[in-house]
Protein backbone atom coordinates (compact mmCIF):
# COMPACT_ATOMS: atom_id res chain seq x y z
CA UNK A 1 0.00 0.00 0.00
CA UNK A 2 1.35 3.43 -0.79
CA UNK A 3 2.27 5.22 2.22
CA UNK A 4 1.22 9.31 1.06
CA UNK A 5 -1.75 10.23 -0.49
CA UNK A 6 -0.43 12.13 -3.34
CA UNK A 7 3.39 11.55 -4.59
CA UNK A 8 5.19 14.29 -6.83
CA UNK A 9 6.01 13.77 -10.28
CA UNK A 10 9.77 14.30 -10.44
CA UNK A 11 9.63 15.45 -13.95
CA UNK A 12 6.70 18.46 -13.43
CA UNK A 13 6.71 19.92 -9.52
CA UNK A 14 3.19 20.91 -9.98
CA UNK A 15 1.94 17.36 -11.06
CA UNK A 16 1.05 15.30 -8.30
CA UNK A 17 -0.09 11.13 -8.49
CA UNK A 18 -2.94 9.90 -6.65
CA UNK A 19 -2.63 6.97 -4.79
CA UNK A 20 -5.11 4.43 -3.37
CA UNK A 21 -5.25 6.55 -0.18
CA UNK A 22 -7.07 9.28 -1.94
CA UNK A 23 -10.25 6.61 -2.73
CA UNK A 24 -13.20 7.66 -1.87
CA UNK A 25 -15.68 5.50 0.00
CA UNK A 26 -18.45 4.75 -3.24
CA UNK A 27 -16.50 4.09 -6.11
CA UNK A 28 -12.74 2.55 -6.65
CA UNK A 29 -12.25 5.37 -9.69
CA UNK A 30 -12.98 8.66 -7.38
CA UNK A 31 -11.10 9.90 -4.51
CA UNK A 32 -12.72 11.22 -1.59
CA UNK A 33 -13.02 15.25 -1.19
CA UNK A 34 -10.23 15.42 1.79
CA UNK A 35 -7.11 14.59 0.46
CA UNK A 36 -7.13 16.96 -2.92
CA UNK A 37 -8.87 19.57 -0.34
CA UNK A 38 -5.71 18.90 1.94
CA UNK A 39 -3.92 18.97 -1.35
CA UNK A 40 -5.39 22.72 -2.59
CA UNK A 41 -4.02 23.43 1.42
CA UNK A 42 -0.60 22.29 0.36
CA UNK A 43 -0.55 24.39 -2.75
CA UNK A 44 -2.02 27.52 -0.66
CA UNK A 45 0.27 27.70 1.44
CA UNK A 46 3.53 27.63 -0.99
CA UNK A 47 2.13 30.19 -3.04
CA UNK A 48 4.66 33.45 -2.94
CA UNK A 49 4.82 32.72 1.18
CA UNK A 50 5.07 35.74 3.33
CA UNK A 51 6.79 35.05 7.21
CA UNK A 52 3.90 36.52 10.10
CA UNK A 53 1.11 35.55 7.57
CA UNK A 54 -1.39 33.17 8.29
CA UNK A 55 -4.45 31.39 6.15
CA UNK A 56 -7.50 32.22 7.74
CA UNK A 57 -10.18 30.64 5.50
CA UNK A 58 -10.65 28.54 2.51
CA UNK A 59 -13.29 27.71 0.74
CA UNK A 60 -13.08 24.48 -2.07
CA UNK A 61 -15.49 23.97 -4.61
CA UNK A 62 -15.98 20.58 -5.68
CA UNK A 63 -16.32 20.61 -9.76
CA UNK A 64 -17.27 17.15 -10.01
CA UNK A 65 -16.02 13.93 -8.79
CA UNK A 66 -12.26 13.57 -8.57
CA UNK A 67 -10.87 10.92 -10.83
CA UNK A 68 -7.92 9.01 -9.28
CA UNK A 69 -5.41 10.58 -11.69
CA UNK A 70 -2.51 12.38 -11.37
CA UNK A 71 -3.55 16.08 -10.61
CA UNK A 72 -1.58 19.55 -11.75
CA UNK A 73 -1.97 21.80 -9.07
CA UNK A 74 -2.15 26.27 -9.21
CA UNK A 75 -2.07 28.71 -7.14
CA UNK A 76 -1.68 32.64 -7.83
CA UNK A 77 -2.24 35.95 -5.36
CA UNK A 78 -6.08 37.23 -6.80
CA UNK A 79 -5.93 40.41 -4.67
CA UNK A 80 -2.57 41.17 -3.20
CA UNK A 81 -2.37 43.06 0.10
CA UNK A 82 -0.22 44.56 2.80
CA UNK A 83 -2.62 43.23 5.28
CA UNK A 84 -4.36 40.28 4.20
CA UNK A 85 -4.50 39.17 0.22
CA UNK A 86 -6.55 36.68 -1.43
CA UNK A 87 -5.10 33.15 -3.21
CA UNK A 88 -6.37 31.57 -5.94
CA UNK A 89 -5.81 27.62 -6.67
CA UNK A 90 -7.10 24.56 -8.63
CA UNK A 91 -6.87 21.13 -9.17
CA UNK A 92 -6.87 19.59 -12.94
CA UNK A 93 -6.75 17.12 -14.80
CA UNK A 94 -5.60 16.30 -18.55
CA UNK A 95 -9.33 17.09 -19.55
CA UNK A 96 -9.86 20.07 -17.00
CA UNK A 97 -10.18 21.65 -13.38
CA UNK A 98 -11.43 19.34 -10.87
CA UNK A 99 -11.57 21.17 -7.55
CA UNK A 100 -11.09 25.09 -7.42
CA UNK A 101 -10.61 27.42 -3.95
CA UNK A 102 -9.91 30.97 -2.66
CA UNK A 103 -8.19 31.74 0.51
CA UNK A 104 -7.73 35.03 2.25
CA UNK A 105 -4.13 35.10 4.08
CA UNK A 106 -4.00 37.68 7.37
CA UNK A 107 -1.16 39.63 8.31
CA UNK A 108 -0.38 38.57 12.18
CA UNK A 109 -0.74 40.99 14.58
CA UNK A 110 2.58 41.84 15.93
CA UNK A 111 2.89 42.66 18.91
CA UNK A 112 -0.65 40.52 19.61
CA UNK A 113 -3.83 42.89 20.34
CA UNK A 114 -4.90 43.07 24.19
CA UNK A 115 -8.32 41.48 24.30
CA UNK A 116 -10.56 40.90 26.80
CA UNK A 117 -10.33 37.39 27.63
CA UNK A 118 -13.79 36.90 28.51
CA UNK A 119 -14.43 36.79 24.98
CA UNK A 120 -11.95 35.14 23.83
CA UNK A 121 -12.68 31.69 22.46
CA UNK A 122 -13.04 28.65 25.23
CA UNK A 123 -14.34 25.04 25.97
CA UNK A 124 -12.87 21.89 24.98
CA UNK A 125 -14.09 18.18 23.88
CA UNK A 126 -12.73 15.14 25.40
CA UNK A 127 -9.33 14.18 23.72
CA UNK A 128 -8.79 11.53 21.30
CA UNK A 129 -6.98 9.20 24.17
CA UNK A 130 -10.68 8.88 25.84
CA UNK A 131 -12.43 8.21 22.15
CA UNK A 132 -13.23 5.08 20.67
CA UNK A 133 -11.49 3.92 17.44
CA UNK A 134 -14.42 2.93 14.93
CA UNK A 135 -13.91 2.36 10.83
CA UNK A 136 -15.78 3.89 8.00
CA UNK A 137 -17.89 1.23 6.42
CA UNK A 138 -16.40 1.63 3.18
CA UNK A 139 -17.53 -0.71 0.10
CA UNK A 140 -13.51 -0.25 -1.15
CA UNK A 141 -10.65 -2.07 0.60
CA UNK A 142 -8.51 0.81 0.52
CA UNK A 143 -8.81 3.96 0.61
CA UNK A 144 -9.16 7.48 2.30
CA UNK A 145 -10.85 5.25 5.25
CA UNK A 146 -7.64 3.39 5.74
CA UNK A 147 -5.30 6.92 5.62
CA UNK A 148 -6.74 8.06 8.56
CA UNK A 149 -7.64 7.39 12.14
CA UNK A 150 -11.18 7.91 13.34
CA UNK A 151 -12.17 8.07 16.92
CA UNK A 152 -15.77 8.83 18.31
CA UNK A 153 -16.36 10.98 21.90
CA UNK A 154 -20.62 10.48 20.64
CA UNK A 155 -22.06 8.93 18.16
CA UNK A 156 -20.58 6.86 15.43
CA UNK A 157 -20.92 5.81 11.92
CA UNK A 158 -23.78 3.51 12.40
CA UNK A 159 -25.75 5.96 14.82
CA UNK A 160 -27.32 8.79 12.84
CA UNK A 161 -26.88 12.04 14.16
CA UNK A 162 -25.11 14.60 15.47
CA UNK A 163 -21.65 13.58 16.56
CA UNK A 164 -18.10 14.40 17.78
CA UNK A 165 -14.78 12.96 16.70
CA UNK A 166 -11.53 12.84 16.28
CA UNK A 167 -9.60 12.73 12.96
CA UNK A 168 -5.98 11.95 12.64
CA UNK A 169 -3.45 11.32 9.17
CA UNK A 170 -1.68 8.24 9.44
CA UNK A 171 0.13 9.01 6.36
CA UNK A 172 1.72 12.74 4.48
CA UNK A 173 -0.62 14.65 1.82
CA UNK A 174 2.34 14.36 -0.22
CA UNK A 175 4.80 11.98 0.69
CA UNK A 176 8.21 13.32 1.72
CA UNK A 177 6.56 16.22 3.21
CA UNK A 178 4.91 16.63 6.95
CA UNK A 179 1.10 17.93 6.79
CA UNK A 180 0.72 21.42 8.13
CA UNK A 181 -1.88 22.34 10.68
CA UNK A 182 -3.62 23.74 7.73
CA UNK A 183 -3.56 20.26 5.47
CA UNK A 184 -4.79 18.26 8.74
CA UNK A 185 -7.64 20.59 9.07
CA UNK A 186 -9.08 20.46 5.35
CA UNK A 187 -8.63 16.40 5.31
CA UNK A 188 -10.18 16.09 8.32
CA UNK A 189 -13.05 18.77 7.94
CA UNK A 190 -14.45 16.90 4.66
CA UNK A 191 -15.71 14.32 6.88
CA UNK A 192 -17.55 16.37 8.83
CA UNK A 193 -21.32 14.92 6.59
CA UNK A 194 -19.96 11.37 7.40
CA UNK A 195 -19.35 11.21 11.09
CA UNK A 196 -22.80 13.69 11.65
CA UNK A 197 -25.18 11.39 8.50
CA UNK A 198 -28.42 11.29 9.54
CA UNK A 199 -29.16 9.63 6.29
CA UNK A 200 -29.12 5.60 5.71
CA UNK A 201 -25.52 5.07 3.36
CA UNK A 202 -27.55 2.45 1.69
CA UNK A 203 -30.98 4.25 0.40
CA UNK A 204 -29.56 8.05 0.20
CA UNK A 205 -26.77 10.36 -1.64
CA UNK A 206 -25.79 12.77 0.88
CA UNK A 207 -22.69 14.62 -1.57
CA UNK A 208 -21.36 17.61 -0.71
CA UNK A 209 -20.43 19.92 -3.49
CA UNK A 210 -18.15 22.53 -1.57
CA UNK A 211 -16.27 23.06 1.86
CA UNK A 212 -15.80 26.21 3.33
CA UNK A 213 -13.55 26.05 6.39
CA UNK A 214 -12.49 29.12 8.44
CA UNK A 215 -9.86 28.95 11.41
CA UNK A 216 -9.15 31.76 13.85
CA UNK A 217 -6.28 29.72 14.96
CA UNK A 218 -3.67 27.18 13.48
CA UNK A 219 -4.30 23.65 15.27
CA UNK A 220 -1.61 21.99 17.54
CA UNK A 221 -0.47 18.34 17.35
CA UNK A 222 -2.13 15.77 14.98
CA UNK A 223 -5.19 15.25 16.34
CA UNK A 224 -8.73 17.72 15.02
CA UNK A 225 -11.96 17.00 16.69
CA UNK A 226 -15.29 17.74 14.32
CA UNK A 227 -18.08 18.43 16.66
CA UNK A 228 -20.82 18.36 13.92
CA UNK A 229 -24.12 17.94 12.54
CA UNK A 230 -25.91 17.17 9.42
CA UNK A 231 -28.93 19.59 8.76
CA UNK A 232 -31.34 18.03 5.81
CA UNK A 233 -34.14 19.26 4.13
CA UNK A 234 -36.77 17.65 2.29
CA UNK A 235 -36.40 19.39 -0.58
CA UNK A 236 -32.89 18.22 -1.33
CA UNK A 237 -30.52 20.82 0.03
CA UNK A 238 -28.81 20.15 3.13
CA UNK A 239 -25.57 21.51 5.53
CA UNK A 240 -23.31 19.85 7.73
CA UNK A 241 -21.50 22.16 10.01
CA UNK A 242 -18.71 21.56 12.25
CA UNK A 243 -17.03 22.98 15.33
CA UNK A 244 -13.52 22.49 15.02
CA UNK A 245 -10.88 22.04 17.94
CA UNK A 246 -7.72 20.20 19.04
CA UNK A 247 -6.72 19.03 22.44
CA UNK A 248 -5.79 22.80 23.23
CA UNK A 249 -9.53 24.42 22.52
CA UNK A 250 -11.40 25.50 19.58
CA UNK A 251 -10.04 26.66 16.53
CA UNK A 252 -12.74 27.79 13.78
CA UNK A 253 -16.02 26.07 12.25
CA UNK A 254 -16.27 24.26 8.89
CA UNK A 255 -19.66 24.26 6.86
CA UNK A 256 -20.71 21.48 3.83
CA UNK A 257 -23.66 22.30 1.23
CA UNK A 258 -25.25 19.01 0.73
CA UNK A 259 -27.30 17.32 -2.02
CA UNK A 260 -29.43 15.04 -1.33
CA UNK A 261 -31.06 12.02 -3.51
CA UNK A 262 -31.80 8.56 -3.36
CA UNK A 263 -29.16 5.92 -4.74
Amino acid sequence: MADAFYTPDPANPNRFVSTELTRGPWSPDAQHAGPPSALLGHTIERCEPRTGFQVGRVAVEILGPVPLEPLTAAAWVARPGRSVELIEATLSTDRGPVMRANAWRFKLAEPELELPEQFLPTGARPGPDQAVPSHFPSTQPVGFHTGIDYRFVSGSFADPGPAICWIRLKYPIVAGTTPSPLERTLAAADSGNGVSRVLDWNRYLFINTDLTVTLHRQPVGEWVCLDAATYPQPHGIGLAESALFDEKGPLGRSTQTLFLGPR
